[in-house]
């Protein structure tokens, strides 16, 4: 596999804004882990078939009928069979690409504010006085914040995310959509502000993604017109590098290569290539899922979006416990998984990479497992139903709060 794509290596900055980059370093970095020259993690594939039999048995248990859909932000807002997002939607009278503005003002703002919440966090959901945790509780946070035009700085119109609301937003306000205090923690709250601010502050200064409003959602109109460009055909992996290129700036602390935001891209000593890249892998974690996102406004909108399978599976948590929790990958120090570790720590990098690699890997036999092809189980619906799901549940099975196996310092912005 690494040999077809040594060619996306690349050797430029901006080559590493690319979801070819992600998947061929990553690749890059099994190939060294198989050969056993990796310094933090033993990979094991002889162990892939258990895993991906639990994968598809996942897949059974949540979609009987095998009719898996993409991984997307909105899955996370049906909850108890009710999607809170449609209720939304049939309450807002526009046309078609208006409605798409508002998908994408919403999407990238529950998008960026999920990073994980931390094992303790809750959130009473007050229509059905249920409660909620995780991806779950923060997708409908950020759903009813968002619909009480908490982001937008026109009471008139509540369904819109834009610069001049996002730089007044405050820490109180932000505890409060996601009811967070003292008592009920959300990790990285702070640094979830901090990254809305920088938003605002980015869609200010860029008329050409986000218009002489600083609408997020403008963003439409931008890859409205990459597509007309192409003659109305929008490959996925340009949703991708359009994404990286427009949100570039907001990631703090971040790695810049020649006075280019590099995202969430970091140094292992495993990958040796040539040229001013050398040592640097990139994931683009919520990026691509935000470019996973995206797909159905845009499709809906009727822009036509393809080569998805060109985006890559997600360097996170529930997909790497998966291949922790089941041997794929061991670690070669016994304290490793026990050790809080940051996302730029070595050992980080090094499992993020192999489990992009791996989910390449593991697809195929899960669909052998369900006598399913690849059009009918695409990588998208893998992860969703899927290796993020099946990492969730063995957690659960295998430690109280379902915890992942490595223990990780958040600062809202990555997990």
């Amino acid at each position: 596999m690494l040999s077809d794509s040594r060619r996306d290596l690349g050797t430029t900055a901006r080559d590493l804004l690319t979801a070819a980059a992600v998947r061929a370093r990553a690749n890059l970095m099994l190939e060294e882990g198989l050969a056993g020259r990796l310094p933090h993690f033993n990979v094991r594939p002889e162990r892939l078939p258990a895993a991906a039999a639990y994968v598809a048995e996942t897949i059974r248990l949540n979609y009987p009928a095998l009719e898996v859909p993409p991984h997307a932000r909105w899955r996370h807002f049906v909850i108890s069979g009710v999607d809170r997002w449609t209720e939304i939607a049939n309450r807002i009278e526009t046309d078609e690409i208006e409605r798409a503005r508002i998908r994408i003002d919403l999407v990238v703002i529950s998008v960026l504010l999920d990073a994980g919440a931390g094992p303790s966090w809750r959130w009473r959901d007050p229509r059905t006085e249920r409660t909620l945790a995780r991806s779950e509780g923060l997708a409908i946070a950020s759903l009813e914040a968002f619909a009480s035009g908490l982001f937008s700085s026109d009471p008139a119109r509540p369904y819109r995310v834009d610069a001049e609301r996002l730089a007044r937003l405050t820490l109180n306000e932000l505890a409060a959509a996601f009811q967070a205090d003292a008592a009920n923690p959300l990790e990285g709250l702070e640094g979830r502000l901090t990254l809305l601010h920088r938003l605002g502050a980015t869609a200010a200064a860029d008329q050409m993604s986000f218009g002489a409003d600083g609408r997020i959602g403008n963003l439409y109109d931008r890859l409205a017109r990459e597509a007309s460009a192409r003659g109305g055909d929008l490959p996925a992996p340009m949703i991708l590098t359009a994404l990286l290129d427009a949100l570039g700036p907001i990631w703090p602390g971040r790695l810049t290569l020649v006075g280019l935001p590099l995202g969430d891209t970091w140094h292992h000593p495993a990958i040796a290539v040539p040229g001013e890249t050398d040592g640097l892998i990139p994931f683009h974690k919520l990026s691509q899922w935000l470019a996973y996102s995206m797909i159905e406004p845009l499709q809906e909108a009727g822009l036509e979006v393809s080569e998805i399978g060109g985006l890559t599976g997600l360097a996170e948590y529930r997909n790497g416990g998966l291949f922790l929790d089941f041997g794929v990958l061991e670690a070669r120090q016994r304290d490793l998984l026990s050790t809080p570790l940051k996302p730029s720590d070595e050992p980080v990098v090094e499992w993020r990479a192999l489990t992009v690699a791996l989910l390449d890997r593991v697809a195929p036999l899960v669909r052998a497992e369900l006598g399913l092809s690849e059009q009918a189980l695409p990588l998208a619906s893998v992860l969703e139903g899927g290796t993020w799901a099946a990492g969730r549940r063995i957690a659960r099975e295998r430690r109280e709060g379902g915890t992942p196996p490595v223990t990780l310092i958040s600062d809202g912005s990555i997990f």
